[in-house]
């Protein structure tokens, strides 16, 4: 990477770490928000996913607006919209129903901040290089969402969580200034667009929508997973006899060091993948991650110790190949249509990261009655059945003789 290259990817890779601080911090309270407003698992899960929504009802139309208006706009205006979205959480959140708008209209933030983000990142870098790139870029987000956890437990073991959630929207108006300096001097690149450009690079576009229908499957696992971590953690240290209080603390600074452990292992995978191939990584990856999704859930009666130690390789196996799927894509998609095509990645990731919590939080509620570590285990199969279809969608992928572009032919 070039010298240039590199410091303004530090500075964008800054921005998105403070962004992000808002992006799991519920995770991190939602045992006690669980409890304080009476709420089903279920019910909890759906909170978590109305972020996804929010996501979703932004990110497909801003990220497809980046093919034709200045992404430096979209990118700020979100961000703002971002901090002054979870400091309201903050303030008025007090039932379900306020937690679970107000949370919706946080992720609505998100959708702008992202993807564009990740668009900018495939422009500046060449294909040999993108893989690291966009590793790095995804990376910085995750270590941001490891920051959330650890931010949100700390603070909110100290003085409560409306003061933890107050704290993370100040982190976002830091990353809004340092966004501002990534942006100065920015043009937005124009590129020719073609008759039925559209149909052709996106609707009839047989590899790039095999390589988003694959993201949907890791999104459907690793929203499963992240989004239940903490609540598993405290319940494992709950049943070795700690105090809730304490087990939620400690529960969300072990989920931070698990999320924030992607932050390696995208900017490995991505290098891999360079070399290796997208769809050969991706498969590798998402096999190993399916395998520790249909074994964590059983181990919660271990030491606590021992189910840290395998929580951070699954954690490291869940969303190592996040920036592969991405990187993929743009590959695949004519870059005068990235911006749309990222549009309906979103769609499909996010609208299957939004049902999984969810439909794990169900299944936690259908298996009350049961042992711990089968309402657990059954919870976390849930995530790692979607992960199965990953690697049956990298196999199609490689069937397709459009995908030897790829990478220039490297799948």
């Amino acid at each position: 990477m070039s010298s240039p290259n590199s410091r303004w990817l530090l500075l964008l890779c800054l921005a998105q770490l403070f962004i992000m601080l808002v992006f799991i911090n519920y995770s991190a309270v939602l045992p006690t928000l669980k409890q304080e407003w009476g709420m089903s698992n279920a019910q909890a899960g759906t909170i978590f996913s109305a972020y996804q929504l929010g996501y979703i009802a932004s990110g497909v139309l801003l990220s497809g607006l980046t093919d034709r208006y200045n992404t430096r706009t979209i990118f700020i205006a979100s961000t703002l919209w971002s901090a002054t979205a979870n400091l309201l959480f903050a303030l008025y959140a007090h039932d379900y129903t306020s937690g679970l708008l107000l949370r919706g209209l946080t992720g609505i933030g998100m959708g702008g901040t992202y993807m564009p983000g990740l668009k900018l990142v495939a422009e500046r870098f060449p294909s040999a290089q993108r893989g690291k790139a966009v590793g790095i870029y995804v990376g910085s987000l995750l270590l941001g969402g490891s920051l959330s956890l650890a931010l949100t437990g700390g603070i909110s073991a100290l003085a409560g969580w409306r003061i933890a959630f107050i704290t993370c929207s100040l982190g976002v108006f830091i990353g809004l200034l340092v966004a501002l300096a990534a942006f100065r001097g920015y043009e937005p690149r124009r590129y020719a667009t073609v008759e039925q450009g559209f149909r052709r690079e996106i609707v009839t576009n047989r590899p790039a929508l095999l390589m988003i229908c694959g993201y949907g499957a890791h999104m459907w696992e690793m929203y499963g997973m992240r989004s239940w971590l903490a609540p598993f953690f405290a319940a494992a240290l709950m049943g070795q006899g700690l105090a809730s209080g304490v087990a939620t603390g400690w529960a969300a600074a072990g989920a931070a060091l698990v999320v924030g452990i992607g932050a390696i292992s995208t900017a490995l995978t991505g290098t891999l993948s360079d070399r290796l191939g997208r769809s050969k990584t991706i498969t590798l990856i998402m096999l190993a991650s399916a395998v520790s999704s249909f074994i964590f859930g059983w181990l919660i009666n271990l030491h606590p110790a021992l189910i840290f130690l395998f929580a951070l390789i699954y954690g490291y196996l869940a969303v190592a190949e996040s920036p592969v799927f991405s990187t993929g894509l743009t590959e695949l998609v004519d870059p005068a249509y990235l911006g749309s095509a990222m549009g309906l990645q979103s769609l499909v990731g996010y609208s299957l990261a939004m049902i999984s919590p969810a439909i794990f939080g169900c299944a936690l509620d259908l298996c009350s009655g049961q042992q711990p570590a089968t309402g657990w285990g059954i919870a976390f199969a849930t995530a790692g059945t979607g992960a199965l279809a990953g690697p049956l969608f990298m196999y199609f992928l490689r069937k397709t003789p459009e995908s030897k572009k790829m990478a220039g032919g490297r799948q």
